[in-house]
C-alpha cells in the first residue's frame, strides 16, 4: 500500500476529530473564533513536530526559496478565505445550497493541480473523484433536506456563488502546499512537509491575530480563556495536518482530497452508532457512492 493512502485516511480521522472537539466550544467562540486555535495552538505542535524530525531524523533544516514563500502565503491566506466565505454562508436563509456547493473542492483541486503543477488525472481517477463528489453532493442534499431540483436551479444565487468560491479557495490550498513543499527540493518528504506546516501556520496565526486583534478582541481573549478544549482542537488539527501535508507531498493533491472524503464515513458512523440519529435513504446512497468512489481511486488511480 501506498504511504499516502494510510497517512490521508488517518488524517481525515484526526479531522473528524478536531471536528468533534470544536463542538465543544460551542457558545464560547464564534466560527472564526473556533477557526483560529486550530492555528494557534496547532502551531507549536507543528513546531516540536519538525524540531523532533531535524533532531533525531539527522536531516538538515530546508533553505526556503521566494517560491516557497509565495506558494505558503497564497496558500495560507486562501485557506483563511475559504473558511471566512463558508462560515459567512450561514447567515443567509438558504446556506444549506451554498455548502453544498462548497463539496466541489476536489474537482476544482484537480482543475488547479493540472493548471500550476501539471499533475494529470488518470480516466479511472477522474471517474472515481465524481463518483464520491457525487456521494458528497447526496449526503449534504439529504442532510439539509435540500430537494435536487431546487439545489440547481440555486446554481447563480449568491450563496451558491460563495460555496463555490469556498471550495475554490480550500483547492488552491492544497495544491499551493504541495507546490510549496516540493519547491524546497528537500529528499526528505518528512522535513519539507513538516517545515512547509510550520510556515504556513505560522503565517495564518499572525495574519488571524491581527485581524482578530483589531475586529474583534473580545474572540481573540476568549480563544486563550479557553485553552483547555482549544489545545485539544489544536493537537488533533496540527496532527491531521501533518498526514494532510504528507501526503500532498509525495502524492496528487487531488488524489489526496478525494480520498480524505472517507472522513464523511467516519462522521456517518459516529452519528449512526454512537449517537443513534436516523439515517436517511439518500444519505445511504450517498455513503455508497463515497465509498465507491474512494475504493475506485486506490485501485485506478
Amino acid at each position: 500500500m501506498s504511504l499516502w493512502i494510510p497517512l490521508t485516511i488517518a488524517a481525515a480521522f484526526l479531522q473528524n476529530l478536531r471536528s468533534t472537539l470544536q463542538k465543544q466550544l460551542t457558545g464560547k467562540l464564534s466560527a472564526i473564533g473556533a477557526t483560529y486555535v486550530r492555528f494557534v495552538y496547532g502551531l507549536p505542535v507543528a513546531a516540536i513536530y519538525l524540531w523532533l524530525l531535524i533532531v533525531f531524523g539527522g536531516a538538515p533544516m530546508p533553505h526556503p526559496n521566494a517560491l516557497f514563500v509565495l506558494y505558503a502565503i497564497i496558500g495560507g491566506v486562501v485557506q483563511i478565505w475559504g473558511t471566512v466565505l463558508l462560515v459567512a454562508l450561514f447567515a443567509y436563509r438558504n446556506f444549506a445550497v451554498g455548502t453544498t456547493y462548497s463539496k466541489t473542492e476536489t474537482i476544482q483541486t484537480a482543475l488547479f493541480g493540472i493548471i500550476v503543477l501539471g499533475d494529470h488525472l488518470s480516466p479511472g481517477a477522474l471517474a472515481a473523484i465524481l463518483i464520491s463528489l457525487a456521494g458528497v453532493v447526496a449526503i449534504s442534499v439529504a442532510q439539509s433536506h435540500l430537494t435536487l431540483a431546487a439545489f440547481w436551479r440555486s446554481l447563480g444565487d449568491r450563496p451558491t456563488l460563495m460555496g463555490i468560491g469556498s471550495g475554490a479557495c480550500y483547492g488552491i490550498a492544497a495544491v499551493c502546499y504541495r507546490a510549496a513543499s516540493l519547491s524546497l527540493h528537500e529528499p526528505n518528504f518528512l522535513v519539507s512537509a513538516g517545515y512547509t506546516l510550520v510556515t504556513v501556520l505560522f503565517i495564518q496565526t499572525v495574519v488571524m491575530t491581527a485581524w482578530l486583534f483589531i475586529r474583534h478582541p473580545a474572540e481573540l481573549s476568549a480563544s486563550f480563556r479557553t485553552w483547555q478544549v482549544s489545545g485539544l482542537v489544536g493537537l488533533a488539527g496540527a496532527l491531521a495536518s501533518v498526514g494532510w501535508f504528507t501526503a500532498m507531498t509525495i502524492q496528487n493533491a487531488a488524489y489526496v482530497r478525494a480520498l480524505g472524503q472517507i472522513e464523511l464515513v467516519f462522521t456517518f458512523i459516529s452519528s449512526h452508532f454512537l449517537f443513534r440519529e436516523k439515517t436517511k435513504a439518500l444519505e445511504l446512497i450517498g455513503i455508497a457512492l463515497v465509498i465507491g468512489g474512494i475504493l475506485l481511486l486506490v485501485l485506478a488511480r
